[in-house]
C-alpha cells in the first residue's frame, strides 16, 4: 500500500495545480514613488491619498495630495487604457473562450491518470 501512496500525491498536487486559478498582475514599477521628481518623470502629478502611487512622503503639506507642485515643463502620462477598460489593473493573459474547454480536459486527463494509478495499484495488491 505505501507504493501506492505516492503516485496518489502526485495526481492530486498535479490536480491541485490544475484547479487553481492562474492569476496575472500589471505593475507598472515601484509604488508609492521615491519622490516627486520620479512621480514627475513618470507623468504624474497631484497624487490623491487613494491611489497606489501616493505616500505620506510625497504630501509635505499634509493636505491629501501628493506631489502637487509639478514642474512648468510637466507632462502628464498618457491615457494607455484602452475604451471600456478605465480602472483595470488586469494584464493581458490571452485567454479566449476555448480556455475553460482546456482546462476542464486537463483536469479530465489527471483524473483519469489518477484512476489508473488507482486499478493498478489494486491489482499489483491483488497479485
Amino acid at each position: 500500500m505505501k507504493s501506492f501512496r505516492k503516485p496518489m500525491a502526485v495526481a492530486v498536487a498535479g490536480l491541485a495545480l490544475a484547479v487553481l486559478p492562474a492569476t496575472a498582475v500589471a505593475h507598472d514599477g515601484s509604488h508609492p514613488f521615491s519622490n516627486c521628481t520620479e512621480a514627475y518623470e513618470n507623468g504624474h502629478a497631484n497624487i490623491p491619498e487613494t491611489d497606489e502611487h501616493y505616500g505620506k512622503h510625497l504630501d509635505r503639506d499634509e493636505d491629501g495630495i501628493g506631489c502637487d507642485q509639478p514642474p512648468a515643463d510637466f507632462v502628464p502620462a498618457g491615457d494607455d487604457d484602452a475604451a471600456g477598460q478605465e480602472g483595470t489593473d488586469l494584464a493581458e493573459t490571452g485567454g479566449d473562450s476555448t480556455t475553460l474547454y482546456l482546462a476542464g480536459g486537463g483536469a479530465a486527463v489527471l483524473l483519469a491518470g489518477g484512476g489508473v494509478l488507482y486499478l493498478t495499484a489494486r491489482r499489483r495488491n491483488a497479485n
